[in-house]
């Protein structure tokens, strides 16, 4: 398979990947394996009616999962397979008991769900789940070289999305803390500790939306759906996993000087 070309890290190597991103990603996307996978999902994808069909085609179910991001569930099956057949609509049902959204959309774009309506009867929708399973799978190999750049890729495909969404202010930090790369992304951003997530939920919810102000000067996150403050957010987070990297190496002064310059 294709592995991305990334020339270092740091702010250096994101700037290098965002440049040459729709190249490579073309050229990923026609590699033997993730061709093989999209062309059959793009085959069978229309007489998968029920659940268990969708679960019993391990290449159906790859492309399916990869394009939310869920690729880590591939042998879970039983576990896949009932919350498609959940379905969403129930407040009940398996899909929404989860603080990760993913869940939900994934369920909810194939609707298999008593009374839903299935997306593949919808014009584009193999070409959607198609695109977002090609762009997954790269920031995925990206990753296998440099985790923080597939965190920050997928940060600037999905977040606009997540705070462009219906609901307050709060259900969207949530639908951001819930998201375990949108999470490690702010959580590095805003200086806060690996322990972090253990602090009651809405104590988290303030120290969230205090840093973000102080940190980024952002008060309402559907702010980060704009370039600039999308920009400002990930080199911040560059910046600042650079310093944890360095370490207990890098002097006070030089630590100093990196954090005031994003």
């Amino acid at each position: 398979m294709y592995q991305p070309v990334l020339i270092s890290s740091g702010l250096v190597g994101w700037q290098f990947l965002q440049r040459t991103y729709d190249q490579q990603l073309e050229t990923f996307s026609q590699s033997a394996q993730v061709k093989r996978d999209t062309d059959h999902f793009a085959e069978k994808i229309g007489s998968i009616t029920t659940a268990e069909d969708l679960v019993s085609d391990r290449q159906v179910l790859t492309v399916a999962l990869g394009a939310f991001g869920l690729s880590e569930d591939i042998n879970n099956k039983f576990f896949i397979e009932k919350m498609l057949g959940e379905g969403t609509t129930a407040n009940d049902a398996l899909a929404n008991r989860f603080t990760d959204s993913r869940y939900r959309e994934f369920s909810e774009a194939f609707g298999l769900g008593p009374g839903e309506v299935r997306g593949s009867l919808s014009s584009g929708f193999a070409d959607d789940i198609i695109s977002r399973f090609r762009a997954n799978s790269f920031e995925i190999e990206a990753g296998n070289q440099d985790e923080s750049m597939r965190i920050a890729l997928y940060a600037e495909r999905t977040l606009p999305d997540v705070v462009n969404a219906e609901g307050s202010d709060a259900s969207k930090w949530f639908n951001i803390m819930g998201q375990p790369p949108l999470r490690s992304l702010f959580e590095t951003a805003l200086g806060l500790p690996d322990a972090f997530g253990q602090v009651d939920i809405d104590q988290q919810l303030s120290v969230f939306q205090e840093r973000a102000e102080r940190i980024l000067g952002v008060s309402d996150p559907a702010e980060f759906a704009t370039e600039g403050a999308l920009d400002k957010l990930i080199t911040t987070y560059f910046a600042r996993a650079q310093i944890e990297q360095i370490g207990s190496g890098a002097s006070s002064a030089s630590i100093a000087l990196t954090l005031l310059s994003v």
